[in-house]
Formats: structure tokens, sequence, C-alpha cells
């Protein structure tokens, strides 16, 4: 199975909108991210924990990183593929290009942080040693609507393109 493919990102993405879900129990921002390895098994799924823990690199896309790196055995996540429900931000787009991740799955485009394609193209930034291939929107309307709802107003609505 190719867990690239776009047949399966909006899939992917609902799981990963189900682990956004999780995050405001805890007052944190519903964002969550899936890594799926080469053969469709999800490896890692996480939601913001920023609140809970106090850690200020406590991204969705951070932690699923790390426990992704930790159940495939490896930091190269070579062969992986990122979902996540907001556009990456520069710490999350770093993070990315460090693991070496080839695809990257997200929702809702964030036009005040976004460094996957929005603000910045961190991620295709050909001066960089790595480039990730991005699906950008899938699900643009579901991700966006959890962060108004969370946030309560359209000043911090995501852009659903």
């Amino acid at each position: 199975m190719d867990a690239t493919g776009p047949a399966l990102h909006r899939e992917f993405m609902r799981l990963a909108l189900a682990e956004a879900a999780l995050a405001p129990t805890t007052g944190d921002v519903p964002v969550g991210a899936i890594v799926v390895d080469a053969s469709g098994r999800v490896i890692a799924s996480r939601h913001n924990e920023r609140e809970l823990t106090g850690d200020p690199t406590a991204h969705a896309e951070v932690l699923a990183l790390r426990d992704a790196a930790a159940a495939h055995g490896e930091w190269r996540l070579t062969g992986c593929t990122l979902v996540v429900t907001l556009e990456p931000c520069v710490m999350c787009a770093g993070a990315i290009l460090a693991a070496r991740v080839p695809t990257v799955v997200f929702g809702a485009w964030d036009e005040k942080a976004g460094a996957s394609g929005s603000l910045y193209d961190v991620l295709r930034d050909r001066r960089l040693n790595h480039r990730v291939e991005v699906y950008a929107g899938v699900d643009a309307d579901a991700a966006a609507t959890l962060l108004l709802d969370f946030f309560g107003d359209d000043e911090h609505r995501p852009v659903a393109r």
C-alpha cells in the first residue's frame, strides 16, 4: 500500500482530526498529527500538548515525529508521511526536514505562522538539503472549524483555500 497516495489523504486526515479534537480537554489548540509508514500503518498519533506539559515545543507534529522515530527505530523517517490538521509552523517544518520526512499532508492553511506554502515555504526551499512533497488543503474546512470553535472568533480562523 502506498501511504503517500492522494486517495488515502482524506482517510488519514480523519484520524488526525480525531486526534486534534482531544487537545481542547487540556486547553490546548486543536491540532492533531499522525505519521504513517510506507505500508500505510499509523505509527504515531499526537495532538498539541503545550498547555498540558508547559513545553513550548509540544506541537502535535514534533510529538508525533518523536514517537514515530521511536516506533520506526531510527530518526530518519524516510518512507513516512506526516498528516497534520494545520499547516506546520517554522519550528515544525524544521523538525520535518531534520527527520527526512518525504511527504506532508495538511488541512487548514495558517496565514499567520505557516511555513509550508503560505507565509513561508520552508519544506520546499531548494536551498536546503531536503525537500518535501506537500499536499495542502485536505479537509481544510473541517480543520478550520475545529480551530474556529476553539477560539470562538474569525480572527484566529485559518484559511480554507
